[in-house]
């Protein structure tokens, strides 16, 4: 699920959830998403903080993701900053299975793109304001400018995981860690992330503000 920011801090017409609901562009300003981010950890300082189990899974699946060469050589040739945050969980089965793809993306462009992770349980209070479908749903990543503006969110699950998991007819809210994941079925989710940053990058690239700042 994604949230549409309004133009990465520009004017323009605020968009409304389902029945009127606010996005979350509305609540989530750039001073609270700053804290955030100041406060997340990088991939493997929030990997300290599980249990050794947790640990092997989510180790395990690491060694799963490779980028393709395409895929790294979109990646490097991003030139906007774009902050990321991830509401996560060291115990949950979707993050272990999607947040090391996002560290796998932050390698091949560490100085454009910056992740940092949070746990839900920790940070509450924003999990709230980014409910997916009522649910404070794990993870959740969060995409900014480098103003730390809201630009767009998604989670819990890319199209082609939760495609591969309606076809396995899987009625769990969140799959066991260390579940064994199909080949295919990691590359086609690695390649929704990639699609979604590239997705980010392109918006910021085009943003009038951003083009303004950096005189491109």
């Amino acid at each position: 699920m994604t949230g549409p920011g309004a133009g990465c801090g520009e004017a323009g017409r605020e968009g409304a959830g389902p029945r009127g609901a606010p996005y979350p562009a509305r609540m989530v300003t750039p001073d609270i998403l700053t804290a955030k981010f100041g406060r997340g950890l990088s991939y493997d300082e929030y990997l300290k903080t599980a249990t050794p189990q947790q640990l092997d899974h989510w180790k395990k699946f690491e060694s799963q993701v490779s980028l393709t060469a395409p895929q790294q050589q979109l990646l490097a040739s991003f030139r906007r900053p774009m902050p990321v945050l991830v509401l996560s969980g060291t115990w949950c089965g979707d993050c272990v299975a999607q947040v090391p793809m996002l560290r796998a993306i932050e390698r091949a462009n560490p100085e454009v793109i910056r992740l940092r992770l949070i746990d839900r349980d920790e940070h509450a209070d924003l999990a709230e304001q980014v409910k997916i479908c009522a649910g404070m749903r794990v993870p959740t990543v969060i995409f900014m400018s480098e103003l730390f503006d809201f630009v767009g969110l998604l989670g819990d699950r890319t199209i082609s995981r939760y495609r591969a998991m309606a076809a396995k007819q899987l009625g769990g809210a969140c799959p066991l860690p260390g579940a064994p994941v199909p080949a295919d079925e990691i590359a086609a989710t690695l390649a929704d992330w990639v699609a979604e940053f590239e997705r980010v990058q392109l918006m910021l690239r085009l943003s009038p503000k951003l083009r303004e700042i950096h005189g491109d």
